[in-house]
């Protein structure tokens, strides 16, 4: 059995532009709200939302109307005499929201728009400069022995410190003599 395949858009009431800018706005609203669930600095947010305005205002339209020619000309000229850290995080604030947007809304944006929500920053396109993650590393073995030093220098004096010292002391000669148990 043959059936006639038409195309679903032509059966969709048309989405109005106002309804578009409410959508659209719902959802940046929504990555907000994903990202301050990941436990994100408001300052991360905020320069996350920043990146992807400057974006938008250049871009006219929707971002996820973008496509890689556009990504192309954005970073390859608008911001080609920007500094690297600029445009690594415009990528990254980019490629998070496409990631944020394929995971939550494509059904949705294809239902409105008719486009397959699809990430503009590619293999081609993506920035090749690294850049160090902030990363807490953990201190070493003499920062851990200063610390310690500092420490036991200052608390020692402490009544509650000296009680708990002598505790301590007590606990670690019954073991040594054999004792603890009994």
């Amino acid at each position: 059995m043959l059936a006639a395949v038409r195309d679903l858009r032509e059966f969709r009431d048309p989405v109005s532009a106002e309804e578009l800018e409410q959508f659209e706005t719902d959802v940046l609203a929504g990555f907000v709200l994903a990202r301050a669930s990941a436990a994100l600095a408001d300052s991360t947010i905020r320069g996350d939302v920043g990146h992807l305005d400057q974006m938008r205002a250049w871009f006219g339209r929707p971002l996820w109307d973008m496509e890689p020619a556009d990504a192309d000309g954005y970073f390859g000229k608008v911001l080609r005499g920007s500094p690297s850290g600029t445009r690594l995080a415009r990528a990254q604030a980019l490629t998070t929201y496409f990631l944020f947007l394929e995971v939550r809304h494509k059904v949705e944006i294809h239902r409105i728009t008719g486009r397959v929500v699809e990430c503009p920053i590619d293999e081609m396109n993506r920035p090749r400069e690294a850049k160090d993650a902030a990363l807490r590393l953990p201190p070493t073995e003499p920062e851990i022995k200063t610390l310690f030093n500092r420490l036991g220098r200052r608390a020692g004096d402490l009544p509650q410190v000296r009680a708990h010292r002598a505790e301590l002391h007590r606990i670690e000669a019954d073991v040594a003599g054999g004792t603890a148990g009994e």
